[in-house]
């Protein structure tokens, strides 16, 4: 897929480098500013969302303020689904009239769960824990990431296949991180001065689309000759597919969903050796 490509658009967290622990640290962090009640409850349900025992996990939608989670549609953004804290499932029809429109997604409220991140997050929501505080456990996250203290590791291959791809191909790298922080992790995982333009705070998903389609209106690529990739099916995969371009879904428990322009790899690693 990617041979064909005139265009790689590729994510930062969780597709260049793939370690985990930065969720660990987040989660402890949002723990500790919830009540003193709530804090087994948080650890209690993090581990359940990752062993897979919560509804609550990564490909839904959390409404903050209606305390549900919504499966939903990934192309129309529409709820298909809506479950209680405790995986109590609301009739259809209710679910009709409290969300009958497609659904916009504002990082706040309603939260699209389309990586680590946003697991504790909800969690720590859900708990009493505020956008506010949940905004400085994040921050001192991404300290924590550019410290010594955090270890990243480098995906084998992917330095070389980025020089090779760069003499062929537009790079791309999107992120909702922002921009001291990509400088700083660029760095540690040797991948700096390798994109030909770096989009920094992106708030994806809301402005993913418009973000494709100014790359493909001002690059003047089909949008066949495009490839998203990343590890966020809502951010990266899903407005890819809709505007016809190819995507690559980095999704390490594997996954059966189908598409004629999607791959599906469980390490991006898995791509730099072809």
């Amino acid at each position: 897929m990617i041979d064909q490509a005139e265009c790689l658009i590729f994510d930062l967290d969780g597709t260049l480098y793939e370690d985990t622990d930065h969720f660990e640290y987040y989660a402890q962090m949002l723990q500790q500013r919830a009540s003193m009640e709530n804090r087994p409850h948080i650890k209690k349900d993090y581990r359940k969302v990752l062993a897979g025992k919560h509804p609550l996990q990564i490909g839904k939608v959390y409404d903050v303020e209606k305390d549900v989670i919504l499966t939903v549609d990934p192309f129309s953004n529409t709820a298909q689904k809506v479950e209680t804290w405790r995986g109590k499932v609301w009739p259809k029809s209710r679910t009709e009239v409290i969300y009958p429109d497609s659904l916009t997604y504002d990082l706040e409220k309603l939260i699209a769960l389309g990586d680590g991140w946003w697991i504790p997050y909800s969690i720590a929501r859900h708990y009493g824990v505020s956008a506010e505080e949940a905004r400085e456990c994040y921050d001192q996250t991404k300290e924590y990431m550019v410290s010594d203290l955090f270890s990243l590791t480098k995906t084998e291959g992917l330095r070389d296949a980025l020089l090779k791809w760069k003499k062929e191909k537009k790079l791309v790298l999107i992120t909702n991180s922002e921009a001291h922080d990509v400088d700083h992790i660029l760095k540690r995982i040797d991948l700096t001065d390798l994109f030909h333009e770096i989009i920094t705070s992106a708030a994806k998903p809301l402005h993913t689309t418009e973000l494709f389609q100014g790359l493909l209106r001002n690059g003047k690529y089909t949008a066949g000759t495009v490839i998203s990739i990343g590890d966020n099916f809502m951010n990266e995969i899903a407005p890819a597919l809709a505007l016809g371009m190819k995507a690559i879904w980095i999704y390490p428990p594997g996954s059966d969903w189908n598409h004629k322009d999607l791959k599906i790899v469980k390490s991006f690693e898995e791509c730099t050796k072809t």
